[in-house]
């Protein structure tokens, strides 16, 4: 099954995560298929906190992937600032 999750990236207490589609039975932070966007929680509210590629989100999710339960809370932030 495909997933829509975050992959960490970043140094040690300075996160960043890049929005991937991967398989389920891949690790965390290991092979994906696509990157979709990223999320820098370090960042105050602005435009390059969250960034996420609306069309190929709806493409992964319309060929039967899965968003993980904070990733769907990101798309739906993302959708409300728009």
């Amino acid at each position: 099954m495909v997933v829509i999750r975050l992959s960490r990236s970043g140094s040690k207490k300075r996160p960043f995560f890049n929005i991937v589609a991967t398989d389920s039975r891949n690790r965390r932070d290991g092979r994906f298929n696509e990157r979709l966007g990223f999320y820098n929680p370090m960042l105050t509210e602005g435009a390059q906190r969250l960034t996420i590629n609306m069309d190929r989100l709806q493409h992964w999710v319309g060929n039967g992937a899965q968003l993980s339960d904070t990733v769907a809370r990101l798309v739906k932030e993302a959708k409300k600032a728009a």
